[in-house]
């Protein structure tokens, strides 16, 4: 019979400085639990709704990135629902969940593995702690988990809620515990609101008062503004980017994304700290590990519209290199141009490897 064991609490820094606990599970309860997610999956995919993007097979970031942009360019929306619930995976109330499992789930055995890893508690500093809320974020089955809890709580009340409440248009997307709604009434807005508010209270849930709002974004919203003589709309943040209501070069609407700056900033600051320890490595060394780094920071970032963003992180990324050369080497001075040449032969440069989101989704969505 297998004994589950406690997860071991570790923390990885968050870009607002903070702490982020992952509980970090055995490596038989990591098998274990890979096997029963694998079954899980099969079950739930076929239940699973479409706005519904985290931690799915053959779904991305990227893909609900697309989908936002889609929905916003094409649909009628001129408002954006911007959600966070606060500590979601602490919160979860694990009764809540068992229940939502046993709805679906006929086989005991499986319910009560679910049951010993979610009560075998954290180790933190040689004390286990035991909790009736949380899934253990960073856990194998943690995501799949937190799917199947916000499909009962969020999913099937908002796709409901669209067919039965909405007066206008309306767009729902959600990526794990990231959720943005976009509606093309103020009102349906802040009824829907209201009512998600109520609801995942009755569920142990609470919006992040700060980090909710209800912002005029979109097309319609940028006509509405220019007319009042307003400024232009607000920005929100969604999966690393900062979505804004630009324009083209011909003067159409156009949202334009850029790298979160405080997402850039954390980064840099975390590739300065691991930079100091290799300081006295070789710089064709030094210049593969970050070509890997920046090649990777790339892949993710480089969407259209966000070329000046990727330039910017490149040129802070050589400002960072150019100094850790400089100060192990303080005999001859390392100028600017040197340094370029340096980089140029190491970084590669700025370049959009995504293709625009419309393209992309209607390629994967042809309907």
């Amino acid at each position: 019979m297998h004994r589950a064991k406690p997860s071991r609490r570790v923390f990885i820094p968050k870009p607002d400085g903070r702490q982020r606990p992952l509980a970090v599970a055995a490596l038989e309860d990591k098998i274990v639990q890979r096997a029963t997610a694998a079954v899980l999956n099969q079950i739930y995919e076929e239940e699973f709704l479409g706005f519904s993007y985290g931690f799915r097979p053959e779904r991305g970031q990227h893909d609900a990135l697309d989908a936002l942009f889609v929905g916003i360019e094409r649909r009628k929306v001129g408002f954006i629902l911007d959600a966070d619930i606060r500590s979601f995976f602490d919160e979860v109330s694990q009764a809540w969940l068992i229940r939502f499992l046993e709805y679906r789930i006929g086989d005991r055995r499986i319910i009560r593995l679910i049951r010993k890893w979610l009560s075998a508690g954290i180790l933190e500093d040689g004390v286990t702690t035991t909790s009736e809320y949380g899934t253990g974020q960073g856990s194998v089955i943690s995501p799949l988990l937190a799917n199947i809890y916000l499909h009962y709580v969020f999913n099937l009340w908002a796709e409901r809620w669209r067919r039965r409440e909405a007066t206008g248009d309306m767009i729902i997307i959600r990526y794990a515990d990231d959720i943005v709604v976009g509606f093309q009434k103020e009102s349906d807005g802040r009824r829907f609101l209201d009512m998600m508010r109520a609801r995942l209270q009755e569920f142990a849930l609470q919006l992040h008062p700060d980090k909710t709002r209800l912002i005029q974004f979109g097309r319609i919203a940028a006509q509405d503004r220019k007319q009042k003589g307003l400024g232009k709309p607000e920005t929100f943040d969604f999966l690393g980017f900062t979505h804004i209501c630009g324009r083209t070069r011909h003067g159409r609407f156009q949202i334009l994304r850029k790298s979160r700056r405080d997402r850039r900033t954390a980064k840099l600051k975390e590739i300065k700290g691991q930079l100091r320890s290799r300081m006295h490595q070789p710089i064709p060394e030094q210049g593969k590990w970050l070509k890997q780094v920046l090649a990777g920071y790339f892949t993710y970032h480089a969407v259209p519209t966000n070329f000046r963003s990727l330039g910017a992180f490149r040129y802070q990324l050589t400002r960072l290199w150019m100094r850790v050369l400089y100060r192990r080497s303080q005999r001859h001075r390392l100028n600017w141009e040197r340094m370029a040449k340096i980089a140029d032969e190491w970084l590669p440069q700025p370049k959009i490897r995504h293709p625009w989101p419309r393209e992309r989704f209607d390629v994967k969505h042809p309907r």
